[in-house]
């Protein structure tokens, strides 16, 4: 999780190279390893913070060139990186199979030009300097795990992957974008993929990239979900074998360090995680440290999670650390905030578990993305077979799911509840939003439309398609960023690698996602039984409710009203939280006492440049 930043000046301006250095050295908690800085003495400049974290990036330097031609600076993971090297060396490229992944990306870039993206696998994020073109080229992975932002004005192209920094410019305003103040009072996050909170700070959406000369800029989608994959065998094991495949290679693109922490839970996900790379590190090249990390309540909730993570780990050998949440306060510390409002009130105590694991390791894994890739619906399914005029499977298929779905009236008063809580959060708009506000942002409106964003449904499995497409997925990969969490610690996601996604929204749903069953069948053998048969079940209780309202809280008589607060909600909601015990209604009513800590806390970012520039200086 390196740090990238650059400037690029239109009109021909020459870069100053003081700024550029004082940006570049905010960025030094992302990057500890080294700290450089590029400019070819004219409108372009480029900075880089290192953060090794990869075997390749052991002798990896940025910014890096190709002949002096181009120039790059990247946060960058690179996968199916046999594949790249040789469909490049076929081209006559010498290219190391050791090579760094800032050079795949230069030599790819070079090979295919805008179009080398189609190409990629990985995490990424990285801006190359096409100087015989005098153009920018910028590019973010699938999913946005690594973050890219930009500020544009009539000479100055500005652009990195922390938004704080992009802020420190002494010419991008700290004027606030209503519209994703809005979006985040109703729904607890900025809808819209492709602007920040602050009106001067864009996003570059996942999978797109942009590309930027003196007169033009373009951005471009250049991937989405496949919607017509298809995946049949005649034999059932086949289907686990090529998916326990798949794992392996995601997993391994991901494993190439020394040091990893796995975020354990009690699940299955997390679980195949931990059993693939336990399995790959068991060689002499494979990982020298593997250990595991369990959030766990103690004392405030009933929670079996460490129980369950504590049988996995122990059945796979892998040290597991349990790391007690019920020590987490609301609103404690706020003045560490993050660098947008988010509706984690508990949010600097996150950052301290971060901040234990990252000084274990520099990478994590995460069982983040299974749930929404193996989101099953049975009726789109049926009606798929219905359409194809597979009569026989239709038959059997519905009568196997009729046979295995679980009791209708099993947990039907937590479903019935959970629905009447679902529709009171859906049918009234929240009444602390200040009326002048919601009338000039047309929020009423919004609200009713809810904060789904349009897609191209996918024929079989809509709610799947549409969930790896939601701007909620970018904004859990995005909190997880060292550019909010402070932490030297790179986040990766083997259920997010793209041979993963086509794999699994290709394969029958039925019976491979309904209850994730090709995970069981996968970890068979490799997981004890009780884990990897265990059901799914809603937690006792709701974690975010109790720890907001537990008795020992005082949070609520330190609230101190923001001056800009009135511009978006009610001065008199400030203040009076209602002891709501349902956890949807909950999430909404305590969004204004987010927005008011957060615009206390993370407005006032002020640098002193030339300060800074002096302590790069006598480094």
């Amino acid at each position: 999780m390196s740090g990238i930043v650059g400037i690029f000046r239109r009109r021909g301006v020459p870069v100053q190279r003081d700024i550029l250095k004082s940006l570049t050295n905010f960025l030094r908690y992302r990057g500890p390893d080294a700290l450089e800085v590029w400019t070819d003495g004219g409108a372009i400049g480029l900075g880089h913070a290192m953060l090794r974290t990869t075997r390749e990036a052991a002798v990896e330097c940025q910014p890096a060139t190709l002949e002096a031609r181009l120039w790059i600076v990247a946060d960058a993971r690179i996968d199916c990186r046999e594949e790249l090297v040789g469909e490049l060396r076929r081209l006559g490229r010498g290219i190391e199979p050791a090579a760094c992944d800032p050079e795949l990306l230069l030599h790819a870039y070079d090979a295919w030009g805008e179009a080398c993206v189609r190409r990629l696998r990985g995490d990424f994020s990285f801006a190359i300097w096409d100087a015989p073109r005098k153009k920018l080229f910028c590019a973010r992975d699938h999913f946005g795990v690594k973050p890219f932002f930009y500020a544009l004005t009539e000479d100055l192209f500005l652009f990195g992957n922390s938004l704080n920094c992009l802020r420190l410019h002494p010419e991008i305003s700290d004027e606030l974008n209503d519209a994703a103040i809005g979006d985040f009072l109703l729904f607890g996050l900025n809808c819209d993929p492709a602007t920040t909170t602050f009106r001067d700070i864009q996003r570059l959406p996942p999978a797109h990239f942009l590309s930027l000369s003196a007169i033009e800029m373009r951005t471009e989608r250049y991937w989405s979900p496949p919607v017509d994959g298809r995946i049949r065998y005649r034999r059932s094991e086949e289907y686990v074998e090529h998916f326990d495949a798949l794992m392996k290679a995601a997993v391994g693109d991901r494993l190439r360090t020394e040091s990893v922490g796995i975020l354990l839970s009690g699940g299955l996900d997390s679980g195949f995680i931990a059993a693939e790379a336990r399995e790959l590190s068991a060689g002499d090249s494979g990982v020298k440290d593997l250990r595991a990390y369990t959030k766990v309540f103690e004392t405030l909730l009933f929670d079996d999670e460490g129980l369950y993570a504590r049988k996995t780990a122990d059945f796979l050998k892998i040290p597991l650390e349990l790391i007690s949440v019920d020590d987490l306060q609301p609103f404690d510390r706020w003045e560490i905030s993050p660098p947008e409002p988010t509706d984690v009130p508990f949010f600097a105590g996150l950052m301290d578990h971060y901040s234990l694991i990252s000084s274990n390791c520099r990478v994590a894994l995460a069982g983040d993305g299974a749930d929404n890739l193996m989101s099953f619906q049975m009726w789109p399914w049926a009606k798929e077979l219905l359409r194809a005029r597979e009569w026989h499977a239709f038959a059997i298929e519905m009568a196997q799911f009729l046979w295995v779905r679980p009791v209708p009236w099993r947990g039907l008063r937590y479903r019935l509840e959970r629905i009447a809580g679902q529709q009171r959060t859906l049918t009234e708009f929240p009444s602390f939003i200040a009326p002048d506000f919601a009338k000039r942002q047309n929020l009423e409106e919004r609200w009713a439309k809810g904060y789904r964003c349009a897609t191209d449904a996918h024929p079989v499995r809509p709610r799947a398609y549409e969930s790896i497409m939601s701007p909620l997925l970018t904004q859990l990969c995005e909190l997880n960023d060292p550019g909010v969490t402070r932490c030297p610690l790179e986040f990766r996601y083997p259920f997010f690698d793209l041979r993963i996604v086509e794999f699994l929204l290709s394969i029958p749903a039925f019976p491979w996602c309904f209850q994730k069953r090709i995970v069981r069948e996968a970890l068979r053998g490799r997981m004890p039984d009780a884990v990897r048969l265990r059901p799914k079940a809603p937690f006792r209780g709701d974690s975010y409710v109790d720890i907001l309202q537990r008795k020992d809280s005082q949070w609520s008589g330190r609230v101190k009203t923001a001056d800009q607060i009135e511009r978006y909600v009610k001065r008199s909601s400030i203040g009076e939280f209602a002891r709501e015990r349902d956890g949807d209604m909950a999430r909404i009513r305590v969004r204004p006492y987010c927005l008011n800590f957060w615009l206390q806390s993370a407005l006032p970012l002020r640098y002193n440049l030339d300060a800074e520039v002096r302590d790069v200086q006598t480094c």
